[in-house]
C-alpha cells in the first residue's frame, strides 16, 4: 500500500473510530463499503422551472439589481457554499440533502440531484462547512459530518461519521415536529454552532431547567468532533439563522416570536452575541414584551437580558441570514447583514416572504432595517409566490436565495449597466 493510501487510511479509521452505528448503510460507508443507493435528479427545463421562471416580473429591487432562476430544488432551506466554489450543499425540512453545480459558471445551475442518497436523512436542514473542507449536517437529532464533501459528492457512497449520534443531541423524548429545524456554523474559534429551537408555542414551566441546561432554546457549541458541548446562548425561542461578524468574530441570529398573542405583538428580532453564556430573555420576553404565562415565575438570578440589536415587524418569520463581506454589490451594503423573511402564518394579514438589509454603524450595532427584494407576497390576494428561507453567496459576490415554498434557488446579482 501506498504511503498516502496508509495515510487516508489510518486518517478514517481514527476518525470514525468512536461512531455509533445508526442504520445498515451508515455502518457500511463508516467501513468504506459500497451500497445500492441511486440519485434523484431534478430536471432544470421544462414547465416547472417556466413557471418559477414567471415569478421573477414581481420581484422588486434596487435600481442596478436583477434576479433570475439559478435553480429548481424541492424544498430548497439553508444552504452552504463549498469552499473553492465547486458545489452548493441545500438541507430541508423533508429527508433530502441536495447538490446544485454550476459546471460551465454561467450562473445557472446545470445539476441537481440528493446528496449522499445511500443516508436516510431526518430533517437535514444545516449544513454547513469548515474552512478546511468538511461539511457538517445538523439533523433533528444528529450531526453528521462529510469529509471532501465537495469532491465527493458524485457518488452517491460517501465517507461520513456521526459528530452526535442519532437521539444525542436532544433526548429522544424532546424529539418533536415543531421547531426541529437546525442551523449550525463553524465559529471563529473552530467550534460547531447549533441553534435548538425549544417544541413549543412557550414552553411549559416544568420543561425550564432542563431546556436551558442542554440548551433546547438556545444555540450550542462543541468541538467539531462533538466533545466539550456547552450551551452558548440561552434565551431564544426558535432560531434558524445565524452568522458570525466576519470583522469582530460575533454571532449574530434571527429569531421567532410566540404566536397568538395579536398580529403586532411580539416583534421579531435579530440579534447580537457579543460573549458566551448571554441571556436573550425567553420565555420571560420576547422583544421585551413579557409572555403571561412567565410573569410570576421568577427570573434567572443575577442575569440581565440583552435586548435585541432591532425589532422588526411581528410574525414575518426571520429566517437566514448572512453578513456580506464581497464587493460586487455597491459599498453601501459591504459589511451589512442580509436576511430572508419567510412570511407570516399567525397574522390576520400576511406580511413578509422578501430580503431585509441592515447596516452596521462604526460600533458594530445594526442601524435600521429596509426591504431589500419583495414581491414574493400577492398583496392583493394575500397569496405567497414564494417564501425566501435562506441567503448565500455565490464566489462572483451574487445572492442565492432559497425558497422551500416554490422550490427554488434565486439569484440577484449587480451590474451598474441596469441602472
Amino acid at each position: 500500500m501506498k504511503f498516502n493510501q496508509v495515510i487516508f487510511s489510518a486518517f478514517f479509521s481514527a476518525f470514525f473510530a468512536t461512531t455509533t452505528v445508526a442504520s445498515d448503510n451508515l455502518s457500511k460507508l463508516q467501513n468504506m463499503q459500497r451500497t445500492d443507493a441511486t440519485f434523484t435528479k431534478i430536471s432544470q427545463e421544462g414547465e416547472r422551472a417556466d413557471a418559477l421562471k414567471d415569478i421573477l416580473q414581481f420581484i422588486n429591487l434596487p435600481s442596478g439589481f436583477e434576479i433570475s432562476l439559478y435553480a429548481v430544488v424541492p424544498d430548497a432551506r439553508s444552504m452552504a457554499m463549498a469552499p473553492q466554489g465547486t458545489v452548493l450543499f441545500v438541507g430541508t425540512r423533508k429527508d433530502k440533502v441536495w447538490s446544485v453545480v454550476d459546471r460551465d459558471r454561467n450562473r445557472i445551475a446545470d445539476e441537481v440531484k440528493d446528496f449522499a442518497p445511500s443516508i436516510t436523512f431526518d430533517i437535514p436542514n444545516g449544513p454547513c462547512f469548515s474552512p478546511d473542507g468538511f461539511l457538517y449536517v445538523a439533523e433533528r437529532n444528529r450531526v453528521l459530518v462529510f469529509p471532501a464533501a465537495e469532491f465527493f459528492f458524485e457518488s452517491p457512497d460517501i465517507a461520513v461519521g456521526e459528530v452526535v449520534s442519532q437521539g444525542n443531541l436532544i433526548p429522544e423524548e424532546e424529539e418533536s415536529f415543531n421547531h426541529s429545524a437546525r442551523v449550525c456554523d463553524i465559529g471563529p474559534d473552530g467550534k460547531l454552532y447549533i441553534s435548538l429551537g425549544q417544541p413549543h408555542n412557550v414552553q411549559p414551566v416544568d420543561k425550564l431547567e432542563l431546556y436551558d441546561r442542554i440548551g433546547i432554546g438556545g444555540i450550542i457549541r462543541m468541538n467539531t468532533d462533538g466533545s466539550d458541548r456547552e450551551v452558548y446562548t440561552h434565551g431564544v425561542r426558535n432560531s434558524v439563522g445565524q452568522d458570525f461578524n466576519p470583522v469582530t468574530g460575533e454571532l449574530w441570529w434571527t429569531d421567532n416570536q410566540v404566536d397568538g398573542m395579536g398580529d403586532d405583538i411580539p416583534p421579531g428580532e435579530l440579534n447580537r452575541q457579543t460573549v458566551a453564556g448571554q441571556h436573550f430573555g425567553f420565555p420571560w420576553t420576547n422583544s421585551r414584551v413579557e409572555i403571561p404565562m412567565y410573569k410570576e415565575v421568577p427570573r434567572p438570578e443575577g442575569i440581565t437580558f440583552v435586548e435585541p440589536q432591532l425589532e422588526l415587524t411581528a410574525h414575518a418569520a426571520d429566517l437566514g441570514m448572512r453578513f456580506y463581506h464581497d464587493d460586487s454589490y455597491p459599498e453601501r451594503y459591504h459589511g451589512g447583514i442580509f436576511w430572508a423573511q419567510h412570511g407570516s402564518w399567525n397574522r390576520t394579514t400576511p406580511v413578509g416572504a422578501r430580503v431585509m438589509f441592515t447596516a452596521l454603524d462604526a460600533d458594530g450595532n445594526a442601524v435600521g432595517a429596509e426591504v431589500f427584494a419583495d414581491g414574493w407576497l400577492n398583496e392583493a390576494t394575500g397569496e405567497y409566490r414564494g417564501r425566501p428561507m435562506d441567503i448565500e453567496f455565490l464566489p462572483d459576490g451574487s445572492m442565492l436565495i432559497s425558497d422551500d415554498f416554490a422550490g427554488a434557488i434565486w439569484r440577484i446579482a449587480y451590474s451598474p449597466a441596469n441602472q
